[in-house]
């Protein structure tokens, strides 16, 4: 009997003593995360966070950047929000903008990685990457673009060539209903993939086709809401299915098609004689052979070409898409399109660049397509490199840093009717006027690298379409502004007529 009791005490003890240490363990937990969740002193202000997950079920993340809009009203121009452990600042306003991008540059210079970007580019690659490995890959890319034609006329003339390829697949519809975005997608990354693989693709190429299919979905899903939980929660979310997996796949084919690429071309690379950026690349690789401390080896090709190819693509696509159904949405600019073009080029004269300053309602429609499109609406991510006061307020290093484009291209004290396609934005007295407040590109070091071949394919690619099509919208069907949100933000999938122009 004694015995049986005792046995009942020790094992009292014993569940007693469990209970002690999984609230004591809970209490330390809860510990931890109240010193992680507290806000420094003199932190900007921001919405109610929960634990773990900071502000992440307050955000209806198809429609951030809208929503970001009324929490801005609500706290300012600088404001916090957490996402898991990662704070995060918003910058609203141009004079603010301007101070982080260009003034301060140096405390905002580099980028976050999360551990979706961590798992498939590493810290490689043109975008993303930080130090020593960014100042060589983007001083060497730079370089090579610009010995490829950046700003020549040489490169020109393979816009001129894809924008005439791209009016013949239209051609071929007819004036019938078609879904322009692969057409549009293929023609813009033909572009960069002759600089970048020295070759373009047919637009009846299945393989390239679906690929470009992999480049979107990618794109769609990294900005999702399971795929931002991957980033609270990595190692619980990598066992899990859901559409991260789907991401992760679509990245490592597009690395696999890139490989395989690198792998053709040494097989026939001479190093006398550079076909394209891979082959430049191979030459600096050799070049640094055997220096540990260069960033110049074929992971980094990888990433860097891949970088390319969807900043070269999807960029420039998806505001040619926007451009074209606001054409069909607003037919008397359309019009006044028209005009223009028959005026300073006629049917036949092929586009170039040196028209664009004798077509200002033309260039201004671009712009205004540019900013209401609206496709990155929060800019790429920067991060605070060291302890800053901005503003009055205190940033802590490793701060996420989201400058908000969506408030400065809709500002209502900078642009006459903010929510209105209107290009007389970009007129004055009937010349283009330039707009301090314009800033898809970024300003300062990490501004888009990109931005003079962007601005080369808009002109070229709209007026050279322009001169030979009217687009409208199909016979009883209603064309939307709706969008889907990504890493850029896109219109929903559509339907156009290319009628052939008279």
């Amino acid at each position: 009997m004694l015995a049986a009791v005792g046995s009942l005490l020790a094992a009292a003890r014993s569940v007693l003593h469990l209970r002690t240490l999984l609230l004591g363990a809970t209490s330390f937990l809860c510990f931890v995360v109240f010193l992680k969740m507290r806000l420094p002193k003199n932190y900007p202000p921001g919405p109610w966070r929960l634990p773990f997950f900071g502000n992440f079920f307050q955000l209806d993340f198809e429609m951030f950047h809208l929503q970001l809009q009324r929490f801005v009203k609500k706290y300012g121009n600088l404001m916090s929000l957490q996402l898991g452990d990662v704070s995060s600042v918003v910058i609203s306003g141009l004079p603010l903008i301007k101070d982080v991008l260009v003034h301060m540059d140096t405390n905002f210079v580099n980028r976050p990685i999360n551990p979706i970007r961590e798992r498939v580019f590493k810290k490689n690659g043109l975008i993303m990457s930080n130090g020593q490995v960014w100042k060589e890959q983007r001083r060497f890319t730079l370089m090579t673009l610009r010995n490829f034609g950046l700003g020549k006329k040489s490169l020109e003339e393979r816009i001129q060539e894809e924008a005439h390829y791209l009016a013949e697949a239209m051609k071929e519809e007819n004036g019938q209903p078609f879904d322009p975005h692969f057409k549009i997608n293929n023609a813009v990354s033909n572009v960069i993939c002759s600089i970048t693989f020295g070759k373009r693709f047919e637009y009846q190429d299945s393989e390239f086709q679906e690929l470009l299919k992999l480049l979107d979905e990618a794109t769609f899903l990294e900005a999702s809401m399971l795929c931002e939980l991957y980033n609270i929660f990595p190692r619980i979310m990598r066992f899990l299915p859901g559409p991260h997996q789907t991401l992760f796949k679509n990245w490592e084919k597009l690395k696999s098609f890139v490989a395989h690429v690198i792998e053709k071309h040494k097989r026939d690379w001479n190093p006398e004689e550079t076909r394209d950026f891979i082959d430049a690349y191979l030459k600096e690789m050799a070049k640094y052979k055997g220096n540990a401390a260069s960033s110049f080896d074929e992971e980094n090709l990888i990433c860097t070409t891949l970088d390319l190819f969807f900043a070269g693509t999807e960029t420039t696509s998806t505001t040619l898409r926007w451009g074209l159904l606001y054409l069909a949405i607003y037919p008397q600019i359309q019009e006044k399109v028209h005009a223009e073009i028959d005026r300073v080029l006629g049917q036949w004269q092929q586009p170039s660049m040196a028209v664009r300053e004798s077509m200002p309602y033309t260039n201004a429609f671009i712009h205004e397509v540019q900013r209401m499109g609206n496709i990155i609406p929060v800019n790429v991510p920067r991060e605070v490199t060291v302890d800053t006061t901005l503003a009055g307020y205190h940033l802590p290093k490793g701060t996420m840093i989201l400058t908000n484009l969506t408030a400065l291209h809709r500002d209502p004290t900078e642009w006459a009717t903010p929510d209105t396609f209107n290009p007389e934005h970009f007129l004055e007295n009937g010349q283009f006027k330039k707009r301090e407040a314009f800033l898809p590109f970024s300003l300062g070091k990490r501004a888009c690298l990109g931005e003079q071949l962007a601005k080369t394919e808009l002109f070229i690619f709209f007026t050279s379409l322009l001169q030979k099509f009217t687009f409208r919208p199909p016979n009883n069907e209603k064309l939307t502004l709706n969008f889907r949100s990504g890493l850029t933000i896109s219109p929903v999938s559509h339907r156009l007529c290319a009628v052939p122009r008279v």
